[in-house]
């Protein structure tokens, strides 16, 4: 069996790797310092099984583990967790299983002889409890997932039953809906339409069109959208500072 311990702390890492050559329950173990490793490693190395810490800096566990997740073939998830009480019954709720630092050998027998794959209603479920807005979302492609830095997102919109991710360079879709996107990132984003939701920040202006229509511009990539009528006051509100809206 093949392990990947994921601890932006080295200490925590060797510790447990420790204990799992103690154990003797795992044949090769790798190492991540962070949620972005885990990824790329698990895509390339392919372990049965992650121990996760859950606080790290930039992509937390559980965000890595929701993307993890997505994969073709994902491994089993073990979070590594030093949460109190109310964090814990999350976890338990999910039947997610994890280890409370600092780690006993024998529960993390128990944890390594009991570890399931992760379905990713759990994780989600688990995210709203634990709320961290996630830095990236992500897309699989064929059997891997590519990440797109929340930053770099210019626009979402939504296309049938998936959500076209867009950046200045690329596009891609993503099976999550425009809804709970704008949950997540309500203060990034704002809708403009039933189908669309752009960043706050790439706006450059509004434009009304001879026909009474109005557009919406967004810097960089040339693109105008169109705002319903429903949702154009909302969209004035924060762009009266703009020189080029237009009333």
């Amino acid at each position: 069996m093949k392990c990947l311990i994921v601890d932006d702390e080295n200490l925590a890492r060797q510790r447990l790797l420790r204990l799992l050559e103690e154990l003797g329950l795992v044949e090769d173990v790798l190492q991540a310092s962070n949620g972005e490793q885990a990824i790329q490693l698990t895509h390339t190395a392919q372990p049965d099984i992650i121990l996760m810490d859950i606080r790290m800096p930039g992509m937390d566990g559980i965000e890595a583990a929701r993307h993890i997740s997505q994969m073709e073939t994902s491994p089993a998830i073990i979070f590594t967790t030093a949460y109190g009480d109310h964090a814990l019954q999350a976890f338990e709720t999910q039947a997610v299983d994890y280890l409370l630092k600092p780690i006993d050998k024998k529960r993390l027998a128990q944890a390594l002889n009991k570890a399931a794959r992760l379905q990713p209603s759990q994780l989600i479920t688990l995210s709203e409890n634990l709320p961290s807005q996630r830095n990236h979302l992500s897309a699989r492609v064929g059997a891997s997932i590519k990440l797109i830095p929340i930053e770099e997102v210019l626009y979402l919109h939504a296309d049938n039953k998936y959500t076209e991710v867009a950046s200045a360079t690329s596009k891609l879709l993503i099976e999550e809906s425009l809804t709970s996107l704008e949950k997540e990132f309500s203060g990034l984003f704002v809708r403009i339409h039933r189908n669309a939701l752009v960043k706050k920040t790439a706006v450059c202006g509004l434009q009304k069109t001879p026909d009474g229509k109005h557009l919406i511009e967004l810097q960089g990539i040339g693109i105008s959208f169109e705002i319903s009528r429903r949702m154009l006051p909302e969209v004035r509100k924060w762009m009266k500072h703009l020189t080029t809206a237009v009333e």
